[in-house]
């Protein structure tokens, strides 16, 4: 730009946005793709706050193959009109005019996400190029805007923002480009990040944009969410070509209490929802234009999903006018208060019942197994910072909290035979995880490296290892008594603690938590372990650097093995995912190779570990001239092996071969192992009429 093209209206229109281009990160973040979505969410809540006001139904979100994105809807439109302070179309003050917009006088909002008045500015701002369109009053209204300034680019016919660009001189024009139909409104706005704010590498994220239309469908019952990628981006979706998904639900939050959930249900979706009012001072411009404190009366609308399940992850969205809030704020601290609250006073009713004791439960009893989408909506909530995360209003927390607890009282106390069922069942395993919590906290207590003579706090049946050094020792689950004894034999009880299991443990996804405390099994384990269990297992407390599971190589053995490691996945997750549960390789064979000829030459024992790997090696061995005995030993099961037998293939560090139990998809694991171990019948039967033509008969003992 020349000096002599450098005008008064330059510094007009770029005075403002110019503090967003030198310090981005204040507005939205950060430059990488974390501030790229951030930009997009501005644009896509503009949009769904026209949603929230009853103004259109159809959002639609666009990430072209050219790097730019755009968001349509069918709502009422940006006003076109002259703005009379400024003397601007509405357009351009909302694009161009930081904290300007429908969301400050409070008569065209009543509820919105944008409150600040500077998403669309800021993204405006931070743009290579962006293209606005709207339909008002039968016409097609258009703007281009080059990093905030208004102008026209010379393209030809194709929007490309390195075109020569002619901003605006003396005034804006806000220019006819078109016909809308009848009755149509809408807005729709298409902009290219500008390469001299963000990273090389930031990109849109199709996951996330994927989750957060998703999860807008679910909060705004009736509204239809579409995304459509068209950047054939390797990784993604729509790397074979474009791709479009639709998000459209009726069921509101209920409906994705019930989407988050990842365990069975204890209670059904309770509903609990209420309003309350309160007062706040605020700067507001009076008729002649000076900023005055009023106070004002504002009204907060507070709705609740919530449902427990058997599992002790906990889920929790909170929501201000459809902005997630991540880190939570003053509605959610409500929200927990009003918890603590009621079930304290409800066990402490109870008490007899349900046989608490003078045990005090916590807040991490009670948010056990917890599905909640906490939302709010209230006009001017106060955020900390332009990025939302938190909420800040303090009277939130007194309303939500009153609220909650007003609502959930009735459900626990209703004499329905349903919610008195449920909230039956509710309680129970809220004391449960309160006697689990306290359980784990004595085995912590107690349970420390210790030696041979101070074991007495251990089970009688733990053949425990000299070795105090945590990271070298390894315990090994070992499959029935007789296993045992050979196992004792061929360990190093150095560092290698034995700990025999009678039979197959009882299976925990199907199991309550006291259930699973009160097995003999189960309990044994936990308490060698040594970390607790659930919400309160501690990495750090594990006595041993491997736990390895060795069973029968056998369906049985495979059944057990799958049992313990349903256990290790709901209970003692941190240690599978630390990669320390592995799980032994006993052979299936042993091949007796006889000696050949001329003196020195010895018989050699093979082992394999499959049908196949057994037939290629007898193979070899036959095409080397090499005589195999028959019959082959086929091992039964872990008992079978004398010690040394055992030391050499399964336990010797030296010799042996571990699988390794990984979680490299958590969410799928927790699919499969709800699937194969959990309570309903009718999907594992389905998965077994399915997978039954590739099952290899000659595999099972029969």
């Amino acid at each position: 730009m020349t000096t002599q093209d450098y005008s008064a209206r330059h510094l007009q229109v770029l005075e403002g946005l110019e503090a967003v281009r030198k310090r981005p990160g204040m507005y939205v973040g950060s430059t990488d793709a974390r501030g790229l979505m951030h930009c997009l969410w501005e644009i896509i809540d503009n949009a769904v706050d026209e949603a929230l006001g009853g103004h259109g139904d159809r959002i639609e979100v666009i990430l072209h193959a050219d790097g730019s994105v755009e968001v349509r809807d069918r709502a009422r439109g940006i006003p076109v009109d002259i703005e009379p302070r400024t003397g601007l179309s509405g357009v351009e003050v909302v694009f161009t005019k930081l904290h300007a917009g429908g969301k400050f006088g409070g008569g065209s909002y009543a509820a919105s996400g944008g409150l600040h008045g500077v998403g669309a500015s800021v993204v405006n701002a931070l743009s290579a190029r962006l293209d606005v369109e709207v339909d008002r009053a039968g016409k097609t209204y258009g703007m281009s805007f080059r990093r905030g300034e208004p102008g026209t680019f010379a393209d030809r016919g194709t929007p490309d923002p390195t075109a020569p660009f002619t901003p605006f001189e003396r005034s804006s024009e806000l220019a006819v480009v078109g016909k809308a139909r009848r009755g149509v409104t809408g807005t729709r706005v298409r902009y290219w990040a500008d390469p001299q704010i963000f990273l090389a590498q930031a990109q849109f994220a199709h996951d996330e944009l994927v989750a957060r239309a998703r999860q807008t469908a679910f909060l705004v019952p009736g509204l239809t969410m579409v995304i459509r990628d068209e950047r054939r981006l390797p990784g993604t979706p729509g790397a074979e070509g474009p791709t479009e998904e639709t998000f459209a639900y009726s069921g509101g939050i209920a409906e994705y209490a019930e989407y988050l959930a990842p365990d069975v249900a204890v209670t059904d979706v309770w509903r609990l929802q209420g309003t309350g009012s309160f007062s706040e001072t605020v700067p507001m411009l009076d008729e002649l234009g000076h900023m005055v404190s009023r106070e004002v009366e504002r009204e907060c609308e507070v709705d609740v999903a919530l449902r427990w399940g058997t599992g002790y992850d906990t889920v929790v969205r909170s929501f201000v006018n459809i902005i997630t809030t991540p880190k939570g704020g003053t509605h959610v601290a409500g929200f927990e208060q009003a918890l603590m609250k009621v079930f304290r006073k409800q066990l402490e009713t109870n008490a007899r019942k349900l046989k608490v004791g003078n045990d005090k439960v916590e807040k991490d009893d009670i948010l056990a197994g917890l599905t909640a989408v906490v939302t709010v909506r209230l006009p001017e909530p106060q955020f900390e910072g332009q990025t939302k995360e938190v909420l800040g209003t303090s009277a939130v927390r007194t309303i939500v909290s009153r609220t909650v607890e007003k609502a959930l009282t009735e459900r626990l106390t209703s004499s329905h035979r349903g919610d008195k069922a449920q909230a039956s069942l509710l309680l129970e395993k809220v004391v449960a995880e309160m006697k689990s919590r306290i359980s784990a906290r004595l085995h912590k207590e107690t349970q420390r490296r210790k030696n041979a003579l101070e074991s007495s706090s251990l089970p009688a049946k733990l053949a425990d290892c000299r070795s105090n050094d945590t990271d070298r020792s390894e315990l090994f689950l070992v499959e029935g008594d007789s296993a045992l004894g050979t196992a004792k034999l061929a360990r190093s009880s150095d560092y290698q603690a034995l700990l025999p299991l009678r039979g197959k443990i009882l299976n925990v996804q199907k199991a309550s938590v006291q259930d699973m405390l009160a097995n003999a099994e189960c309990a044994a384990i936990i308490q060698v372990i040594g970390a607790g269990s659930g919400r309160s297992f501690d990495l750090d407390l594990v006595r041993y650097g491997k736990v390895i599971i060795m069973t029968d190589a056998d369906v049985d053995g495979a059944h057990i093995r799958t049992l313990l490691l349903t256990l290790f996945f709901r209970y003692m997750r941190p240690l599978v995912e630390a990669g320390r549960v592995y799980a032994a390789m006993p052979p299936l064979h042993r091949i007796e190779v006889a000696g050949g000829r001329g003196k020195g030459r010895e018989r050699e024992f093979l082992y394999t570990y499959t049908e196949a790997q057994m037939r290629r090696t007898v193979a070899g061995l036959e095409k080397k001239g090499r005589t195999v005995k028959q019959p082959m030993q086929r091992y039964k099961g872990l008992g079978e092996m004398d010690a040394d037998q055992l030391a050499e293939t399964t336990m010797d560090p030296r010799h042996r071969t571990l699988r390794r139990i990984t979680l490299a998809d958590a969410a799928r694991a927790d699919e499969v192992f709800d699937l194969l171990m959990g309570s309903s019948v009718a999907p594992r039967k389905d998965f077994i009429v399915e997978s039954a033509h590739d099952l290899d008969r000659e595999r099972i003992d029969a």
